[in-house]
C-alpha cells in the first residue's frame, strides 16, 4: 500500500536532524561555511579544488584542496528536472548494497531520478522484483546486459576483487543511449548525505574541454612506494578516485572516448602486469595524459574511508559531507579517526523502512505506474467507517520483495527433484537450522521482515556454521507492511522462486523425516509423475508433545511411538477433519500409495508441480488458507496420492511450536481471511459461521467482525 500522511515526513525530517546534531557534537565547530564569489567555469571558487595546471602536473598537496574552507554557490537543476544514475551491479551482495545507496538518495532528493543499471542476470533478477514491488514515485530504471559488455573489458587484467565488472565504467558512454548527454556514475558502496541534486548541479561548472568530474584520490596510492616494488599505474598528483563521477557523455562520444581510453591501457600493459584498482587506474592514465579533460570535483562529494584515508583533510564538520565512499575492502570494518559516525550514517539508511520512501515529489507531475495508479483509486474508494478497513487495506497491499538475499546456487537440473517451501517471521529464525539438518535438498523460503530485522537475519545466517555451509536454499525477504500477516502471499514468493520440478509445500514448524527428501525424488519417478498425470503427494504428518524427541527410523519405530502415546497423528485433538481423509488407519497397513479422496475441511502438506495453482493472496492471518489451497487443488483436478513406504518421510512439528505460520509475534493477527469474491461460479460454496466445525482455536472470526462474517469460502460442490 503507497504510505500517506504527515507523520511518516515528520520522521524523516527528524532523522535527518539527529544526523546533522550528532555531526555537530562529532566535529565542532560553526555550521555556517564562509562561501566565496562565483569563479569561472572549469574551477571552483576556493582553495578546494584549483585548476588542473596546463602541464598536467598537481602537487603532492596543493594548499589544503582536501579541506572544506567553502561550498561552491550554484544553482540548483530545476526542480522537476530528470537527474540520470548509473551503477554497474553483479550478484547477490552487490544487490543489497545498491538497495542502501538508493534509499539514501531518495531520503534526499527532490527530483525525478533514471536509474540505469549495468547488471549480470542474478542482479537484475533481484532488482527488478524490488524496484517493480517497491513503486516509488517518479523513479524509472532501465537496465543494461554485462554479459554484452564483457567483451570490451575482458582483455584486461585485473587484480582488483570487482573483477571484470569493476572495467565496466569505461564503456557506459557506448552503453548507454545515445540522447543521454549527462550522468553521474556511483559506485554501489557510497551513501549520500545530501540532495544529488546538488551534485549534478556540479555539471555546470564544466568548461568546453571537460568531460569528466572527480575528486582527487584521498591516500597516497599513486604516489608509489607504499612498499618495495610498488608501482601504481600513472597519475596526476594524488591521482583522482572513481567512486563518484560526473560524466559529459556527448563530449566524451566526441572525442572518441573508447579509443583513447583502450589506446591508452594497451600501451601501459606493456610495461604493467595488471590493474590494479579495475577502471580507476584506466581514467587516472587517460587524465595524465589528457589533464583537460578533467574538472576536479570539491572532496565532499567522495569522503573516502580506506584504511589509510587522507579524508580527514576534506572535513571539518558534518555538514560538510555529502558522499561517504567505503572504498575498502573492510566496508564498515575499516579503520578511521571518525568511523563510528560514518557507520551510523550508513546503518540508518541500512535499517530505514523503504515503505517511507515511497513519497511523491509534490509540484513535479510524474505519472505513476499503471499498478500503483489502480491502487490509489481503489485506496481512495475505502471509507474510514468499514468495519473491515484494516483486511480490505492489507488485501491492496504490494509488499517490496527481494528475492534471493543471500548469496544462492541454484540446483543442477534433476528431472524428479523437490524443493521444500515454506515463510516465517523473525521469531521462527530459530527453526532454520534444524530444517537443514533434516532436509538436504533445496529450500526456497519466504521472509516477513521489517529493514532492521532483515539485518538482523544476515547477522544470524552469517552466525551460524551450518546455515552459512548451505548454498542452496533461497532466502526472500518480503518487508513487513500493515498490522496483518500476509501468510499466503509469503507462500506464493516461495514457489515462484522454486527452481525444481516439484515443490513441497510445508510450515517452517514442521521438521521433515531424515529420509524424506530421497523418497520423494524416488515416489516421484515411481508413480511417474513428470509424464503429465496431475496428481498431489500427500505427506503424513504427526506430532508430539516431548522437547526431547529421537526421529524414528523405521515404520515400524513409529507405530510403536503411536501405540505408546509418545506421537499422535497431526491435529488429531485440536482438529481432525483437517486431516482425516489421509485415513491413518490404512496409513498404518498400507505397503504402497493409495489414492485419497478429498473431503471438505482437508489441508494436508502436499507435493506438488512447480506449476501448480498459487494460494489465494487475499487470505491473511491464520486458518482456512491451505484448506482453501488444496480445494482449488481437487478442483483443478489433482489426483490425490499418499506416500507410505515403510522407510517414509515423516514430519513432525517443532519442539514447543504451537502456532504454524508467523508465530508468536503474530498470534494477534492469525484471525483473518477473506470475502468469498471473485470466484468463478460452479466451484465454491458458502456455509453459515454458526454450522462451521472446529474448535475456537483454530475458528477466531466472529460474525459480529466483519459485515461479510455470516459466511466463509469452505468447500466446492459436491461431485
Amino acid at each position: 500500500m503507497l504510505p500517506r500522511g504527515r507523520p511518516r515526513a515528520l520522521g524523516a525530517a527528524a532523522l535527518l536532524l539527529v544526523l546533522i546534531l550528532m555531526g555537530f557534537f562529532l566535529f565542532g565547530g560553526d555550521l555556517e561555511c564562509e562561501r566565496r564569489e562565483q569563479g569561472d567555469l572549469g574551477s571552483f571558487p576556493c582553495s578546494l579544488t584549483p585548476r588542473v595546471p596546463p602541464d598536467g602536473d598537481l602537487p603532492a598537496d596543493h594548499g589544503g584542496r582536501n579541506r572544506s574552507d567553502c561550498v561552491p554557490l550554484r544553482p540548483l537543476p530545476p526542480k522537476c528536472e530528470l537527474l540520470h544514475v548509473a551503477m554497474v551491479c553483479a550478484g547477490h551482495n552487490t544487490s543489497r548494497d545498491v538497495v542502501t545507496l538508493v534509499k539514501s538518495m531518495l531520503f534526499f532528493r527532490k527530483n525525478p531520478l533514471h536509474l540505469h543499471l549495468v547488471t549480470d542476470a542474478v542482479a537484475r533478477n533481484i532488482l527488478e522484483t524490488l524496484f517493480h514491488t517497491w513503486m516509488v514515485p517518479a523513479v524509472r530504471v532501465s537496465f543494461y546486459d554485462a554479459e554484452e559488455l564483457k567483451p570490451q573489458v575482458s582483455w584486461i587484467p585485473n587484480k582488483h576483487y570487482s573483477g571484470l565488472y569493476g572495467l565496466m565504467k569505461l564503456v557506459l558512454p557506448g552503453a548507454l543511449p545515445p540522447a543521454l548527454t549527462r550522468v553521474i556514475v556511483l559506485d554501489t558502496d557510497v551513501t549520500f548525505a545530501s540532495d544529488i541534486a546538488e551534485l549534478w548541479a556540479l555539471f555546470a561548472y564544466f568548461s568546453d574541454e571537460q568531460v569528466i568530474g572527480l575528486v582527487e584520490n584521498q591516500s597516497d596510492w599513486y604516489l608509489g612506494n607504499l612498499w618495495r616494488n610498488h608501482r601504481p599505474w600513472p597519475a596526476l598528483g594524488r591521482g583522482f578516485n572513481t567512486g563518484v563521477i560526473l560524466l559529459r557523455l556527448d563530449r566524451l562520444r566526441q572525442a572518441g572516448w573508447e579509443q583513447m581510453w583502450k589506446l591508452t591501457a594497451t600501451e601501459e600493459l606493456l610495461t604493467l602486469p595488471a590493474t590494479s584498482l579495475a577502471d580507476q587506474d584506466i581514467f587516472n592514465a587517460v587524465i595524465k595524459r589528457h589533464p583537460g579533460l578533467v574538472l576536479p570535483l570539491p572532496c565532499i562529494w567522495n569522503v573516502q574511508l580506506s584504511d589509510h584515508t587522507l579524508a580527514e583533510r576534506c572535513y571539518s564538520e558534518a555538514a560538510d559531507l555529502k558522499v561517504i565512499h567505503w572504498n575498502s575492502p573492510k566496508k564498515l570494518y575499516v579503520k578511521n579517526k571518525h568511523v563510528e559516525f560514518f557507520r551510523n550514517l550508513h546503518l540508518t539508511f541500512l535499517e530505514y523502512n523503504g515503505n517511507l520512501l515511497r513519497r511523491e515529489l509534490f509540484g513535479c507531475p510524474s505519472p505513476p505506474p499503471p499498478e500503483a495508479e489502480q491502487l490509489q483509486r481503489a485506496l481512495a474508494h475505502l471509507s474510514e467507517e468499514d468495519t473491515c478497513l484494516e483486511f480490505r487495506q492489507q488485501q491492496l497491499t504490494v509488499h517490496r520483495v527481494h528475492i534471493t538475499f543471500l548469496p544462492h546456487e541454484p540446483p543442477p537440473p534433476r528431472p524428479h527433484d523437490v524443493t521444500l517451501v515454506a515463510q516465517l517471521s523473525m521469531d521462527r529464525l530459530q527453526m532454520l537450522e534444524a530444517l537443514c539438518r533434516h532436509w538436504p535438498g533445496p529450500m526456497s523460503l519466504a521472509l516477513y521482515l521489517t529493514d532492521a530485522e532483515a539485518q538482523q537475519f544476515l547477522h544470524f545466517v552469517a552466525a551460524s556454521a551450518v546455515l552459512s555451509a548451505r548454498q542452496d536454499v533461497a532466502y526472500h525477504v518480503v518487508y513487513r507492511e500493515g498490522s496483518l500477516y500476509p501468510i499466503n502471499q509469503l507462500r506464493n514468493v516461495a514457489m515462484a522462486q522454486a527452481l525444481t520440478p516439484y515443490v513441497f509445500l510445508s510450515d517452517i514448524d514442521l521438521l521433515p523425516s531424515y529420509s524424506l527428501y530421497d523418497y520423494l525424488r524416488a515416489s516421484i519417478e515411481q508413480l511417474q509423475l513428470d509424464s503429465g498425470r496431475k496428481a498431489a503427494l500427500v505427506v503424513p504428518a504427526f506430532e508430539t508433545l516431548h522437547y526431547h524427541f529421537s526421529f524414528p527410523n523405521s515404520k515400524a519405530e513409529l507405530l510403536a511411538l503411536l501405540d505408546a502415546g509418545s506421537l499422535y497423528t497431526f491435529r488429531s485433538h485440536e482438529w481432525p477433519r483437517g486431516y482425516a481423509p489421509t485415513d491413518y488407519a490404512r496409513w498404518r497397513e498400507a505397503q504402497a500409495p493409495y489414492h485419497v479422496q478429498w473431503a471438505a475441511d482437508y489441508e494436508p502438506h502436499v507435493v506438488v508441480p512447480r506449476d501448480c495453482p498459487r494460494y489465494d493472496p487475499r487470505f491473511v492471518g491464520f486458518g482456512w488458507n491451505r484448506v482453501a489451497h488444496i480445494v482449488e487443488l481437487d478442483a483443478q483436478v489433482l489426483t490425490l496420492r499418499m506416500a507410505v513406504r515403510v522407510r517414509m518421510g515423516l514430519l513432525f512439528p517443532a519442539k514447543g511450536a504451537q502456532l504454524r505460520g508467523g508465530g508468536e509475534a503474530h498470534s494477534h493477527l492469525h484471525r483473518a481471511r477473506l470475502p468469498p469474491s471473485n470466484r468463478s461460479p460452479g466451484i465454491w460454496r458458502t456455509q453459515s459461521l454458526e454450522n462451521v466445525p472446529g474448535p475456537p482455536s483454530i475458528l477466531l472470526l466472529r460474525r459480529d467482525f466483519c459485515p461479510w462474517g455470516k459466511s466463509l469460502l469452505l468447500s466446492p460442490l459436491d461431485k
